[in-house]
């Protein structure tokens, strides 16, 4: 979402004759786009505040803006403890950047962190800052309404709202014409879409799908509450709807999301992953998994290995609790887990994800995928890579092709976190 954010940005900043560099030191105004999802995230940004001292120094024109969730979350706090910040602006204020320049190059600190209850950015086009010309974000809706006790997104987005679908459709249609061959549909929840018009995100999703077969569709993020059969069937019944589904889990105890605000238990979870492996049995899955959360006990940790060992999950982002400022955890329940204890779960989590991820992977070897080529392998400019339907990364010698093309590989071999193969030519 900040990546797409950004590149709204960008469009914004484009209009009022602005232009990016690759060199910061050439420019006359840095934004960092902040998160607050974790302590972590705003230490990053924090320790990066201090690296644009030099600048300040050698170009004292230079303006410095923090943009998105930590302006919205921290506001006027910013400015009195980064000295250097001219400029805090919100997600939902993004609108007001060229006035708010204007103050701030007249010397006096500029902020607009006010949250909004319609903004979706849905005329902007954005501007695909480092795009690798293959691969764009599409952002379907803003803000989150599910309060779950640890995050602070429901305070610094906003309420949940939708485009409008035709804007959407019209923008997935430019970007094809234009050389893109995936989209991938953003939301804090892209389950709840739902359009003035009446518009859900199954019927959203075939709309986008449509376009042209030779357009692949993703989705992020999906709530499990929410993830319905009629999305399941949609997704089988268009083989350009990409066989992948992130459903972040937290937690596999039912004491744990029953405090965590999730809204479902671990039995109303195995069940949707009994669904999907029923309707789209070539679906990928991941998740999100919180180790330490408050009170968390050696069986509730017991009860997220045993789900991940159940599910099999593809692979998966693994974090270590972070208490957020605001939030009903911080409020409600004590941060009461030694982080060593921290440490060693999401060790062991960490530890069993590489295992799934590897058997996953080596249930691949043999088998043969329609690869969307998306850019040279990072390790070497004789090999390409890109993801199959199933979101996997495959890596393969150059064979005469180009980033943008379909190749079908098969796969030799692999990594916990890499697949590696040859095309199979015509």
């Amino acid at each position: 979402m900040n990546f797409s954010d950004s590149q709204i940005v960008g469009s914004i900043m484009t209009d009022h004759n602005f232009e990016t560099t690759d060199n910061i030191a050439e420019a006359d105004l840095i934004f960092v786009n902040t998160c607050s999802i974790r302590d972590h995230a705003e230490k990053r940004v924090r320790a990066r505040l201090q690296e644009f001292k030099k600048y300040k120094k050698t170009k004292p024109g230079l303006i410095i803006g923090i943009l998105g969730c930590m302006a919205e979350r921290l506001k006027s706090q910013l400015i009195e403890e980064e000295k250097m910040v001219d400029l805090i602006v919100g997600p939902d204020a993004y609108r007001d950047l060229p006035r708010l320049l204007t103050i701030a190059e007249s010397g006096q600190k500029a902020i607009n962190v006010i949250l909004s209850a319609d903004e979706t950015y849905a005329d902007i086009n954005p501007v695909r800052l480092d795009s690798s010309g293959v691969s764009a974000f599409i952002s379907i809706m803003r803000g989150c309404e599910n309060f779950c006790s640890y995050c602070v997104v429901p305070f610094t987005r906003g309420k949940e709202r939708s485009r409008d679908p035709e804007t959407i459709v019209n923008e997935a249609k430019d970007l094809f014409n234009n050389g893109y061959r995936e989209v991938t549909l953003l939301g804090q929840n892209v389950n709840s879409y739902l359009s003035e018009s009446g518009t859900g995100f199954s019927r959203l999703i075939a709309s986008v799908a449509q376009i042209d077969p030779g357009l692949r569709v993703r989705f992020a993020t999906s709530h499990p509450k929410d993830l319905s059969d009629d999305l399941l069937r949609t997704m089988a019944d268009y083989h350009n709807i990409c066989r992948s589904i992130h459903l972040p889990v937290q937690s596999g105890s039912d004491r744990i999301l029953k405090l965590m605000n999730r809204k479902y238990d671990r039995q109303w979870y195995m069940g949707r992953i009994e669904a999907i492996k029923k309707t789209l049995p070539d679906c990928t899955i991941s998740t999100d998994i919180i180790a330490g959360f408050s009170s968390e006990t050696d069986q509730d940790h017991l009860d997220t290995i045993e789900l991940m060992r159940w599910v099999g999950y593809d692979y998966a982002f693994m974090f270590k609790y972070s208490e957020r400022p605001g939030t009903t955890a911080e409020k409600k329940y004590k941060d009461d887990i030694p982080e060593s204890v921290k440490s060693e779960r999401l060790k062991q989590i960490i530890d069993l994800q590489q295992e799934l991820s590897y058997k996953s992977n080596l249930a691949d070897v043999g088998k043969s995928f329609e690869v969307l080529i998306e850019r040279y392998s990072k390790k070497s400019g004789k090999e390409l890579a890109g993801r199959n339907s199933q979101n996997k990364v495959i890596v393969f010698p150059e064979s005469n092709y180009k980033p943008g093309e379909y190749v079908n590989v098969q796969v030799l071999s692999c990594t916990p976190a890499t697949l590696r193969g040859s095309v199979l030519h015509p």
